[in-house]
């Protein structure tokens, strides 16, 4: 019986199966490793190296492999002229190879080509910004929000069209795809419900980043809480503060958020001097300090504009405010005004300026008007001791006390 099978046509058949089901097994484990990434937001290499994701990618390669090793190798060994009584028959697989095979092969290409148009196009774009981005704090900031509205849009695109293809697959395939549409449907109103506040989070999320309203390394304050943004992320959004502690703040849930180094900052003052100084001539001074705050060759170049004096704001109860404030580059206003205060206290004890404490004054009015104390000398209180009488010692007569034995026998006993 061996020696009539033609061994030579059953390797030949074998090698052909083996290879169309490497290649289609290959081409799965590429669809489910885009499908990943668009989930996760990471790129192809990054999603391929986490072991977490990539043993998905391995178990959809050895089934679609072990699949079609099975479900090609008959029709193939019976086009080389060997005649099996199992598998599926050579006039089914050639039948639906050139039609339902025909569009299935056609959907994917299409799907992929449609995402590598999409990538293509994004890098261009990106490639285009970045060739006429400068030194502009401003051009940096929207070629990095570009890039990140870039990766969201691929992402979308990379799940909707893989999605679309997998539907329509299995429907060339013969599955009945309206359960799954179905389900779908009720699973997305569900989602929809328990997720409301995740679908807001992501909204919200997209439009901060789309508006340029904050991005990593802006100094904000959202909903009272105040710090250094480490992260903007489309759910949620990072800030630590002075002391080192980080705030995650769900991106649905800010309310007010406050900017403090958006394109510039200001460092502003409030001085206080003494009210019998001359205002008129402690702006100058003032102005002296910022003048030569402006051209130190450490501080110069944080500062933007020439400090503005903007005149007397409060008469407090114990110094006359002026409020001044200088222009800064983003960040720097807390560095420039440390060191303005510094001068500033140094300039004002130079010129002799007052700058007061808070104290009490007492004043009498008409009503109870003061009155004039003298200090005694020392001498004269010296002799007080002696000018005291001392006090004479009573003596007191027996026949004088009463008892109460004595009140006892004058009421009888009685009370």
């Amino acid at each position: 019986m061996f020696d009539q099978i033609n061994w030579q046509d059953i390797a030949v058949g074998l090698g052909l199966s083996l290879l169309i089901a490497a290649a289609l097994a290959q081409l799965a484990a590429r669809v489910v490793r885009l499908g990943l990434a668009a989930v996760s937001g990471q790129n192809e290499q990054k999603t391929f190296r986490d072991p977490i994701q990539r043993r998905p990618i391995r178990i959809v390669r050895a089934i679609v492999f072990l699949a079609t090793l099975a479900l090609i190798t008959p029709p193939i060994l019976e086009i080389l002229g060997l005649e099996l009584s199992y598998g599926i028959p050579l006039e089914s697989v050639t039948s639906w190879l050139f039609q339902q095979g025909s569009r299935v092969l056609l959907i994917a290409v299409l799907a992929y080509f449609t995402i590598r148009v999409a990538s293509i196009g994004v890098l261009h774009f990106e490639r285009v910004i970045n060739s006429n981005k400068t030194d502009d704090i401003e051009n940096i900031e929207f070629a990095n929000r570009i890039h990140t509205i870039g990766g969201l849009f691929l992402n979308a695109v990379n799940v909707l069209v893989v999605s679309a293809a997998v539907l329509m697959i299995l429907q060339e395939v013969g599955v009945n795809i309206t359960p799954l549409l179905t389900a779908a449907g009720i699973g997305g109103l569900a989602v929809g419900f328990g997720a409301q506040n995740l679908v807001r989070d992501v909204i919200s999320g997209f439009f901060l980043i789309l508006e340029d309203q904050v991005h990593v390394g802006d100094v904000v304050e959202i909903n009272g809480t105040s710090g250094l943004v480490e992260s903007v992320k489309l759910r949620t959004l990072s800030l630590r503060d002075l002391s080192g502690t980080v705030h995650v703040i769900p991106n649905g849930t800010i309310a007010t958020l406050s900017n403090k180094t958006k394109e510039f900052s200001y460092a502003v003052l409030d001085i206080g001097v003494a009210y019998k100084e001359d205002t008129d001539y402690v702006s100058e001074v003032l102005r002296e300090v910022g003048s030569q705050l402006e051209v130190d060759p450490k501080f110069g170049d944080q500062i933007l504009a020439r400090l503005e004096i903007l005149g007397v704001s409060e008469f407090g109860d114990s110094a006359v405010v002026i409020k001044i404030r200088i222009k800064t580059k983003p960040v720097k206003q807390w560095m420039i005004g440390r060191e303005l205060r510094r001068r500033i206290k140094k300039a004002f004890d130079a010129e002799g300026i007052e700058i007061p404490f808070p104290h009490v004054s007492l004043y009498f009015g008409e009503a109870s008007r003061p009155f004039l104390t003298q200090q005694p000398e020392l001498d004269s209180l010296k002799e007080i001791p002696s000018q005291i009488e001392k006090p004479k010692r009573r003596t007191i007569d027996p026949a004088s006390t009463r008892t109460a034995d004595a009140d006892t026998d004058m009421d009888g006993g009685f009370e």
